[in-house]
């Protein structure tokens, strides 16, 4: 009887090479002044049917051997949990102080309007590119959300780039991010129970586990991880506990029908701030998880993107380009609006429109998430992965040219910075150089 062929050999051939190119991938966009993540997602695609698989089959088959797919997908995964843990442990709810009513007014809007041009535009897809057996409501409901993601981490990035983290329009830009970032997951979670549960009773029974989690988190896990974290215990000692811990939640999210991804992300918003040794833990975790790790969720996502699917029939393009103008009509048009009915200046208005209407790798996330699910298929999957793509690529310019033609300087020196918000604590939430921030993304 033959032996079982080892994967070893195949996975410390694709690992290398998957880390390497979207580390130069990221490197060439910085150049262009685009964030990192926009160079690493581009390579995933590349790297796929898309470019590779088309150019060179053998040689595409020859790095991703269908033994390694699943090893790289379960690297990618973990390194996808850590990231949102990390998600979680950056979002600053303290960042709504002083601007809590503009901000929940703006992000509200921010997310209504996408909800509402994606319901309409999935009414009119669902004949099309439904997956067969996938009921309209939660394919209207998954459109809908996708649709009204921003990319918290690549918003946070580009304004550390750029000084104006501190600024008041960069404090406000946070703020939206913020609230629209924690409505969202609230709205997939909820998409997710719908589409698991096989009733209305189910779905509604799997909300209610997941709100008496998120209790049990916020009430019971967050005051014990304060007085653990208060006697002392080494970094070594701490990397463990948090990485067990997120682990542990994502199981449990995972086990109650609504992703593992919840749990991880919830694990970081209510692990404990302040801490010096929370800051380090994060920071070797971020050290790891975003060079390493995700860039392994970039490929397998670009492995599943095949451009060549919408190649030959208009009518496909036609149908990605109505997405991208729903994406920014929604999101960009419904944030301006309310930030200026709030009393923004028009040039601050459209300056926090085009920041939210980033989405960058957390777009990404949903998608994979809805794929997952059967929810969408290949081709559609394509699209909103072209969405996604083009959206956060427009954002560094569509930024610069505001600021430029309001005969505001495009970078700002934050210590300098004439109206800059301070940090509710005091420090600065992120260095110069954005280590503080989620490189990657």
């Amino acid at each position: 009887m033959a032996a079982a062929h080892d994967p070893l050999a195949d996975l410390l051939i694709a690992v290398p090479v998957v880390i390497l190119a979207c580390k130069a991938g990221a490197q060439f966009v910085r150049r262009l002044g685009q964030p990192p993540v926009v160079g690493e997602i581009a390579v995933g695609i590349l790297l796929g049917p898309s470019l590779l698989g088309w150019l060179w089959p053998d040689v595409q088959n020859w790095l991703f051997p269908q033994s390694v797919l699943p090893f790289i997908g379960a690297l990618g995964n973990i390194g996808l949990l850590a990231f949102m843990f990390l998600v979680g442990l950056e979002l600053d709810l303290g960042a709504l102080r002083g601007h809590s009513r503009t901000a929940v007014a703006i992000s509200q809007a921010s997310i209504a309007l996408p909800l509402a041009l994606g319901t309409l535009l999935a009414l009119g897809m669902y004949g099309s590119f439904a997956p067969d057996g996938v009921d309209k409501l939660p394919f209207v409901l998954f459109i809908a959300v996708s649709m009204s993601i921003t990319a918290f981490p690549v918003l946070a990035r580009i304004l550390t780039d750029r000084g104006l983290y501190r600024t008041r329009i960069g404090a406000l830009a946070m703020a939206c991010a913020a609230v629209d970032d924690v409505t969202a997951w609230c709205l997939l979670a909820a998409v997710v129970a719908v589409t698991k549960s096989n009733s209305p009773m189910e779905a509604l029974t799997t909300a209610l586990y997941a709100v008496v989690f998120t209790l049990f988190m916020y009430y019971a896990v967050r005051p014990l991880l304060a007085r653990w974290l208060r006697r002392g215990h080494s970094e070594s000692v701490v990397l463990v506990v948090l990485f067990s811990g997120l682990c542990l939640s994502a199981l449990a999210t995972d086990k109650i029908g609504v992703h593992a991804l919840f749990g991880a992300f919830l694990f970081g918003v209510v692990t404990p701030r302040g801490s010096r040794v929370v800051e380090v833990t994060g920071a070797r975790l971020r050290a790891f998880t975003v060079p390493v790790l995700l860039p392994l969720f970039f490929v397998i996502t670009g492995l599943k993107t095949d451009i060549s699917l919408l190649a030959g029939d208009p009518v496909q393009w036609l149908w990605t380009g109505a997405i991208l103008a729903v994406a920014v009509l929604g999101k960009w048009g419904g944030s301006t609006a309310a930030a200026r009915a709030s009393g923004q200046r028009w040039s601050d208005a459209m300056s926090i429109g085009a920041l939210m209407n980033c989405r960058g790798l957390t777009e990404l996330v949903v998608l994979n998430i809805g794929l997952g699910l059967g929810v969408i298929g290949p081709d559609l999957f394509t699209m909103l992965v072209l969405m996604a793509l083009i959206t956060t690529a427009a954002t560094s310019p569509a930024l610069s040219m505001i600021r430029r033609r309001a005969g505001e300087p495009e970078t700002v020196d934050q210590l300098d910075a004439p109206d800059r918000t301070d940090a509710p604590d005091g420090k600065e939430p992120h260095d110069r150089d954005g280590k503080a921030a989620l490189q990657s993304a």
